[in-house]
């Protein structure tokens, strides 16, 4: 009988172990694009304003640019923001899900590896809205859907220009560029 209690107490720790090791996979993405950085980043730009659905650009960043001002070397990062008030005023308006405005506004992080390629990271907003309830999941649905937009890497496209973020007004949060969420 003990044998059976620790070879079933042994096979949820082992599965518990695989879950959790798996989950950083299932939460995040991670794709090459065909295209440098900085085209990269406007084409996910003008796709994000081409899509409809209230997306306006929010922010560009350049977290690597802080590591090289301090003297540090890194390779290119750059994370486009935009935000639709169409997907987060439902969650926005909502006490029990208002803690998750921490993922607002939506990410996509652009970058280059020490192999010369460019990735593009974003978060599985299906996925993760699915662990909120009912509410949440709808919503993440729809911008997993709209993100799946952003995304598309047309070669036959000319490359559109960067856009460079406009500085913010006073009392927002800073880098922004449109309408933050």
């Amino acid at each position: 009988m003990f044998k059976i209690i620790a070879a079933f107490v042994a096979g949820i720790a082992f599965t518990a172990v695989l879950a959790w090791n798996a989950m950083g996979g299932l939460m995040f993405n991670e794709r090459v694009s065909p295209f440098g950085v900085e085209e990269t980043v406007a084409r996910i730009q003008h796709n994000i304003q081409d899509t409809g659905n209230g997306w306006v650009l929010s922010g560009l960043r350049n977290p690597a640019s802080a590591v090289q001002a301090t003297g540090g070397n890194t390779l290119p990062v750059m994370m486009v923001e935009a935000c639709s008030t169409q997907y987060s005023k439902p969650i926005l308006n909502e006490d029990a899900v208002r803690f998750l405005s921490i993922l607002m506004p939506c990410k996509i992080s652009v970058y280059k590896k020490n192999d010369g390629k460019t990735y593009i990271g974003t978060m599985n907003a299906g996925l993760m809205g699915k662990m909120f309830g009912p509410l949440v999941g709808d919503v993440m649905g729809q911008v997993a859907t709209d993100q799946q937009k952003f995304l598309v890497m047309d070669p036959n496209k000319p490359a559109p220009p960067l856009i460079k973020p406009q500085p913010a007004a006073s009392g927002g949060g800073g880098g922004g560029g449109g309408g933050g969420c």
